[in-house]
């Protein structure tokens, strides 16, 4: 597996199977069609059906980003990694809350798999950061900034973060961070339970290096339809 050395200009779509069963994500990749190759497995799908269907998922020649967000001690962290990069996990997610030791940790397990550092949840104002913290911050970039730093330092291969964040860090800390963007909306699209979302096109002019598309293309009645029209808009 070889991970991109620079960021594109395109970013890589990455559609996310939060369904509860490996049937389910059967028949959400099989109405897909050709449309997508880079999925999402998250914590419902991994739980319920374990390593088995990221295992199905490279079988059928799909890249994988396992969305697991580790928080542990660094040991743990270690050894979870290397099981990651031994299923042929091209991502792994762990919250950059952990600190420097339990990333760098990350990072020596994952091997040739990138560690995304998982800097503050899109589902979040800067209200609700500051309770879940105990602390006040002067705003939701500057924690990502923050934490963002911590991920540089151990040599982590990206961080997750509003596409509202990404021109500050891309500022910050140029191609040596790759910056992964959930929450991706077509125009229109109901926003869920995402606080801090982006369109494609929004995306793409924010120099993001990965978007996840979730419900948007998941929950449409054409996802494959859903799903070119997102590509239409990160080509365009």
């Amino acid at each position: 597996m070889t991970l991109p050395s620079s960021i594109s200009r395109r970013p890589s779509a990455i559609v996310a199977l939060d369904v509860p069963t490996m049937s389910s994500a059967r028949a959400l990749v099989d109405r897909l069609e050709d449309t997508a190759d880079f999925f999402k497995v998250g914590l419902q799908l991994y739980t319920a059906e374990g390593p088995r269907v990221v295992e199905w998922l490279r079988g059928i020649e799909k890249r994988v980003f396992l969305d697991l967000k580790l928080h542990d001690i660094p040991n743990t962290v270690r050894g979870a990694a290397q099981s990651a990069a031994s299923l042929g996990v091209e991502l792994l997610t762990v919250h950059a809350v952990g600190g420097e030791a339990m990333l760098r940790a990350a990072v020596e397990g994952g091997g040739a798999t990138g560690i995304l550092a998982v800097t503050v949840l899109t589902s979040m104002t800067q209200g609700e950061l500051e309770a879940a913290r105990g602390y006040a911050v002067s705003s939701v970039s500057d924690e990502v900034l923050r934490l963002a730093r911590a991920a540089d330092v151990v040599g982590a291969h990206g961080i997750v973060c509003a596409g509202s964040e990404v021109a500050d860090v891309r500022a910050a800390h140029g191609d040596r961070l790759r910056t992964l963007v959930p929450g991706i909306r077509l125009g229109g699209s109901p926003t869920h339970d995402q606080a801090r979302v982006m369109t494609p096109h929004e995306a793409v002019a924010a120099g993001a290096s990965y978007v996840v598309i979730g419900r948007t293309v998941t929950a449409a009645d054409d996802p494959a339809g859903a799903m070119r029209q997102v590509m239409a808009e990160l080509e365009g």
